[in-house]
Order: structure tokens, then C-alpha cells, then sequence
């Protein structure tokens, strides 16, 4: 389970750009088709922009054709926090970084199998780090212990 990051707003805008605290903490959505990370197909974790927790593997991402870049499951369920959002007069289940609270996205009953869900997510919450980067990471971690 990752730590909790706490911050105030002013503390994140000093470490986000203008549309990453508008989208990450302040459930803002990025205009389809326009995210950096819509299209991309790079090999790796996409992390939490806000505290760097790893949210989903570039294994599990698909083209829905929503315009913003979709996954049918998290690298773990613990690293997702979910509630029902009623904004916009629709009914629909936020997912946030469950260390953080960073605003990720929307979850939706409509993805492939084997889960059936589209985690439909903000590319502005995202940062993508290559598969060679994270495990070089995760060895120099296992070292250092």
C-alpha cells in the first residue's frame, strides 16, 4: 500500500504545470484527442503525475476511439480509489490515485475482457516511464535494501 501524500493547493501548483492542477486536483478534463498520452505506445508504467504512484501498465492500455487513453484494469485494484460522480447531470464512477487523491479519470462497464471495464483517463494525470527505466529502478531499489 503506498503512503498517503498530503498536500495543499498551492503546494501542488508549485510541482504542476496549469493544466496538470486543473485536471489532477481540481477534477478538470483534458479536450478528447488531445492528451499526449491518447495515441502513445510506448512500453511501461503510466504513474500519477501528482506522487508518482504506478496506476496502470502500458500492457493493459487499448484504443477505445474515446480520445483519451484507456486501460481495462490498474497494475493493482489498491492503487484506485473510486466514487460516484453526478456532475454534468450524468451518473458516472470517478477514479482517483488512491495515495494522493489526484483526479485520474472516469470507469466505465464498456472495456474489453478480461474485465470489461474502460478506465477512461486524463493523460494530464498521467507520466509515462519506460519499461527498461522502471525496472533499472526497481533493481537499484532491490540493492540499496
Amino acid at each position: 500500500m503506498a503512503r498517503k501524500v498530503e498536500k495543499t493547493l498551492e503546494e501542488w501548483a508549485k510541482t504542476l504545470t496549469p493544466t496538470q492542477l486543473q485536471v489532477a486536483r481540481q477534477k478538470g478534463t483534458e479536450r478528447a484527442f488531445t492528451g499526449e498520452y491518447d495515441r502513445h505506445k510506448g512500453d511501461g508504467m503510466y504513474a500519477c503525475v501528482c506522487c508518482g504512484e504506478p496506476l496502470f501498465d502500458s500492457a493493459h492500455k487499448y484504443d477505445s476511439g474515446s480520445g483519451w487513453p484507456s486501460f481495462y484494469q490498474p497494475v493493482d485494484a489498491q492503487v484506485i480509489d473510486e466514487e460516484v460522480d453526478s456532475t454534468f447531470g450524468m451518473r458516472r464512477t470517478e477514479v482517483m490515485c488512491d495515495a494522493c487523491g489526484a483526479h485520474l479519470g472516469h470507469v466505465f462497464p464498456d472495456g474489453p475482457q478480461p474485465t470489461g471495464l474502460r478506465y477512461c483517463i486524463n493523460s494530464a494525470s498521467l507520466n509515462f516511464k519506460d519499461r527498461a527505466d522502471v525496472e533499472a529502478e526497481a533493481s537499484k531499489d532491490e540493492q540499496d535494501a
